[in-house]
C-alpha cells in the first residue's frame, strides 16, 4: 500500500472572497482526502516572502505576494495516499483559462492572476511548506470511518 502523504493547501484570497471554501474542500474530501488541519488567516509579507523564496527574482514575484497577502485565505493539510499527486490533478493547470473542465481551476478560474489554490509539489516542498503555517500539534493524524472504503489494502 503506497504510504500516507501530506500536502499543504492554501485556498487563496479570490476562492474566499468569491465564497468557493466549502465547495473545493468537498471536492478534496469526496475523492477521499482527509483534512488534517485547517485555519483561516491572512498571510503577512514576511509569511509570504518565506513560502515564496524560490520564485524571489522572478518577473511575477512582487505580484505573487501582493496577491496572497491581499486578504483572508485558508490553509490546510490535507492527507491520503498519493495526496501530492491527486491534489495536483484535481487542482488542473496552473492558469484557469488552460485548465481543464472538472478541475478546480478549470470550473471556477479565468484568469492568469487568480488562480484559486495553491497545493505543494512534492514531498519536500509539502514537509516544508506545511512547517511555515502549522506546529506538529496543530496536525491531527486519524482516520475516519470510510477510510477502508476509500484506498484498497491491496493497491500497489
Amino acid at each position: 500500500m503506497p504510504p500516507v502523504e501530506r500536502s499543504l493547501i492554501i485556498l487563496k484570497p479570490d476562492a474566499v472572497q468569491r465564497r468557493l471554501i466549502g465547495r473545493i474542500i468537498q471536492r478534496f474530501e469526496d475523492k477521499g482526502l482527509v483534512v488534517a488541519g485547517m485555519k483561516l488567516m491572512r498571510i503577512s509579507r514576511e509569511l509570504a516572502e518565506r513560502h515564496y523564496a524560490p520564485h524571489q527574482g522572478k518577473p511575477f514575484y512582487p505580484g505573487l505576494i501582493d496577491y496572497i497577502t491581499c486578504g483572508p485565505v485558508v490553509v490546510m493539510v490535507l492527507q491520503g495516499q498519493r495526496c501530492i499527486e491527486m491534489t495536483r490533478a484535481m487542482m488542473g493547470k496552473t492558469f484557469g483559462y488552460e485548465a481543464a473542465a472538472g478541475t478546480i481551476r478549470g470550473d471556477f478560474g479565468s484568469s492568469r492572476t487568480y488562480n484559486l489554490v495553491h497545493g505543494s509539489d512534492s514531498a519536500e516542498s509539502a514537509a516544508t511548506e506545511i512547517s511555515l503555517y502549522f506546529s506538529p500539534d496543530e496536525l491531527l493524524d486519524y482516520a475516519p470511518a470510510d477510510s477502508p472504503w476509500v484506498f484498497a489494502r491491496s493497491e500497489a
